[in-house]
C-alpha cells in the first residue's frame, strides 16, 4: 500500500504537517491498523514528526505502536487496529463534513482481508444513504491475509461489482502504478455522481523483494539481519 500513501500524502491530500489539527484538512483512516510499517515513515518523511522516532516503532520507550496511534503520532487522525471498524468512523467524518458545509476528503484505506467483517458493508450502505461524496475507499486488494489466501479463508468474490452494487462510484487500477493512482484519484476529484467513492487497488504483498512478495507466511514476520540484506538489495536493485 505504500504507493497509494505515497501519492495521497505527497500529492493529494490537503494537510499540513505545521498544523496537524487543522479543522479544514483532509482526514485519513488506516482501517487496516496494523500497516503502520507502511503509514508512520510516510508521516515522517512528509514533515509530521522527526524520522529519527521510527527507530523506536513497537518500543516501550516510544509511542510509534504496532497499531495506528492518534493520541501520540502527530498525522494520525484515528486509532485503528480493531478490522472492520475505521470504514465505521471515515463514515463519520464524512458525515460531520457534510453537516459542517466543509469542503474536506476522507480517505480510507482497507485490506480485503478485513472487509470480511460485515461492519465494513453497513458503513458502505450508511455512505450510500447519506451521499457522502466526500469519502474515499481505497482498497488494498492483495488477495492474502494472516491465516492464509483471502479466498481460502472467506472469498470476496467480485469486489467492484459489490462496492458499485452498495452505491460506490468505482474504479480498478494497479496499485503499483503511480500514474493509474494519480488518475483514479483525479477522477475522484472530478466525479460528480454524488456517491461515496470507492478504488480497488490491485497490489503484491512483499512488492520487491524476491522470497517476500505473495508469500502469506511474510504477513505478520520480521526479516532477521540476513533477510533484511536481501530484501534491500532486491529493492535497490530493482529486483
Amino acid at each position: 500500500v505504500t504507493d497509494v500513501l505515497t501519492v495521497l500524502y505527497f500529492d493529494k491530500m490537503h494537510i499540513d504537517p505545521q498544523n496537524p489539527q487543522d479543522p479544514d484538512r483532509d482526514r485519513f483512516v488506516l482501517s487496516k491498523g496494523h500497516c503502520t510499517p507502511a503509514l508512520y515513515p510516510t508521516l515522517a518523511l512528509r514533515g509530521f514528526f522527526p524520522v529519527d522516532d521510527l527507530k523506536l516503532f513497537r518500543s516501550i520507550d516510544g509511542h510509534v505502536s504496532g497499531h495506528a496511534e492518534m493520541r501520540y503520532v502527530k498525522g494520525v487522525d484515528m486509532s485503528t487496529g480493531s478490522l472492520g471498524q475505521g470504514l465505521s468512523v471515515a463514515v463519520g467524518m464524512a458525515l460531520s463534513g457534510k453537516i459542517d458545509k466543509k469542503d474536506y476528503r476522507v480517505y480510507a484505506v482497507m485490506g480485503d482481508g478485513e472487509i470480511e467483517e460485515g461492519q465494513i458493508w453497513e458503513a458502505v450502505e450508511t455512505a450510500a444513504k447519506y451521499h457522502l461524496d466526500n469519502l474515499v475507499v481505497l482498497l488494498d486488494r492483495n488477495r492474502l491475509q494472516n491465516d492464509g489466501t483471502c479466498d481460502e479463508v472467506m472469498p470476496n468474490g467480485d469486489l467492484v461489482a459489490k462496492f458499485t452494487a452498495f452505491g460506490c462510484q468505482t474504479w480498478e487500477i494497479d496499485g503499483h502504478n503511480m500514474n493509474e493512482i494519480l488518475d483514479a484519484l483525479e477522477a475522484v476529484r472530478a466525479d460528480q455522481s454524488g456517491k461515496p467513492k470507492c478504488i480497488v487497488a490491485h497490489t503484491v504483498k512483499g512488492k520487491g523483494v524476491s522470497f517476500m512478495e505473495n508469500v502469506v507466511q511474510w504477513h505478520g514476520m520480521a526479516p532477521n539481519d540476513e533477510q533484511y540484506a536481501q530484501a534491500m538489495k532486491d529493492i535497490e536493485e530493482g529486483f
